[in-house]
């Protein structure tokens, strides 16, 4: 091929190379939003809420769901606004919540209906115990005509006479030792009644079984059948709307709604409820320390911290002695106790496997509740063995709206990547908010926030 030819081809490839790629970027351009096709394996849904009640674990007197995220696999939601039509979607009827205790579940809980409450939505329903599995049937007992106290001997058959089977009794359908020995055989169905059955009448009504609603499958991603009777669950109808798990239950009014819950009672407790639309494994977050001791000393040197943040008096330094003037050693003056640390709250968590430990405390000064401080630490043991704080919260109720106090409800695994995430109530004067604390590589990050909801503060208080 001449040099002139060669060149003519390769500037035609050359050109044919270029055409092709303008009309990949043109086609790009086109579509700008072309969604890439997620992993079979990634989570659909997963909403986290905080119940809330009075009374006894299990059998509470009044209670209420809060909505706090939903993690649609990418990104995480606040569950409080998400899909609301016109409540979110995180309280449609019949959505169940596994409750937990550090990680370990204590219950479930089924929402029935949902309304506006102290300026946030919060779902009202039913708490149920966790299903306990059912027991394996007992193995029938084969009565072999053996009695174990009886010493008269008795007569048994080989075993590859009965079948095969070791252990079984004579059977009609082995065969027989001896041929010639006549043997009895079972009469039939048909030959028991010599009674023909009575013809059916075509004219007499029979009556049959209704199938349940709740017989078709594991409640897990099915809609209500009563929803769309029901007033506000009417605007859960939509057939491309993702659902969380679906409660099992027996009919629209098969649950007991518990009475509301209103304001912060002393006595209030809280509990973390997450719902998935696929099962994971338990999780729990309980550190285990190597030494017993270890935990005594790091809860101590915190609360050191506490009461310097809390602008307690640390113990005065003992007296000095004077040195007798004999052998005899003086004893050393006791050393005076520090002041008490008022509601002291310390949990250690391990929020990764190997993560090591992670430690929450929380407490208050004495004193009047309107102007008493409060703080709540973060820490991890450094190096040395000492904790090292990761994040000092220190308000009043001065400063409630502007500095909220912190208080710790539980680590929860908000993005299902089996990493436990800090779960706070911000609590202000006149609202209140959730945030999410991821702690990773010696930091504390605040990773999602919820919309806060405002309340009227009663005379008084």
């Amino acid at each position: 091929m001449s040099p002139r030819r060669r060149n003519a081809v390769s500037i035609k490839r050359t050109s044919t190379a270029l055409v092709t790629a303008l009309i990949a970027s043109a086609a790009i351009a086109q579509y700008p939003g072309q969604i890439e096709k997620k992993s079979k394996d990634a989570p659909t849904l997963r909403a986290v809420a905080v119940l809330e009640w009075t009374g006894d674990i299990g059998k509470p007197k009044k209670s209420r769901l809060v909505p706090v995220t939903i993690y649609d696999g990418q990104n995480l939601h606040d569950a409080s606004i998400y899909m609301a039509r016109p409540h979110p979607m995180a309280l449609a009827g019949e959505v169940e919540y596994e409750l937990q205790r550090n990680g370990a579940p204590i219950g479930l809980f089924d929402v029935k209906n949902a309304a506006q409450e102290m300026g946030m939505w919060v779902g009202y329903g039913s708490w149920k115990a966790m299903p306990s599995a059912k027991p394996a049937p007992p193995k029938p007992v084969v009565d072999t005509g053996f009695d174990a106290d009886d010493d008269k001997p008795v007569l048994h058959r080989k075993h590859k006479d009965s079948g095969g089977k070791p252990g079984s009794t004579a059977s009609t359908s082995g065969p027989s030792p001896d041929p010639d020995r006549p043997t009895l055989h079972k009469p039939k169905q048909e030959d028991a009644s010599t009674d023909p059955a009575p013809a059916a009448d075509p004219d007499r009504p029979t009556l049959h079984k209704q199938k349940a609603a709740d017989e078709s499958s594991d409640p897990v991603l099915h809609k209500h059948t009563d929803a769309e009777s029901d007033g506000d669950h009417g605007s859960f109808t939509d057939p491309d709307r993702p659902k969380l798990m679906r409660g099992k239950q027996s009919g629209a009014n098969g649950l007991e709604v518990l009475p509301s819950l209103l304001g912060f009672p002393p006595e209030m407790e809280q509990a973390v409820a997450v719902s998935d639309s696929k099962s994971h494994p338990e999780h729990t977050w309980e550190f285990k320390w190597a030494n017993p001791g270890d935990e005594d000393k790091m809860k101590a040197a915190m609360e050191d911290v506490a009461r310097a943040a809390l602008g307690l008096k640390p113990p005065p330094p003992p007296p000095a002695t004077r040195r007798a003037s004999t052998r005899k050693t003086a004893k050393p003056a006791p050393v005076p106790e520090p002041e008490s640390l008022a509601d002291e709250k310390f949990r250690v968590f391990e929020l990764a496997y190997g993560s090591g430990a992670t430690m929450v405390l929380s407490a208050h000064g004495d004193g009047p509740e309107k102007t008493r401080k409060s703080v709540t630490l973060i820490a991890q043991p450094d190096l040395y063995g000492n904790p090292l704080i990761l994040l000092k919260n220190v308000t009043d109720p001065a400063h409630a709206d502007e500095t909220p106090q912190m208080r710790l409800v539980d680590a929860v695994d908000a993005l299902a990547d089996n990493r436990g995430e800090l779960l706070f109530e911000l609590r202000g004067t006149s609202q209140r908010q959730f945030a999410l604390y991821r702690i990773l590589r010696g930091t504390a990050e605040k990773i999602f926030t919820t919309g806060g909801g405002e309340f009227e503060v009663a005379p008084g208080e």
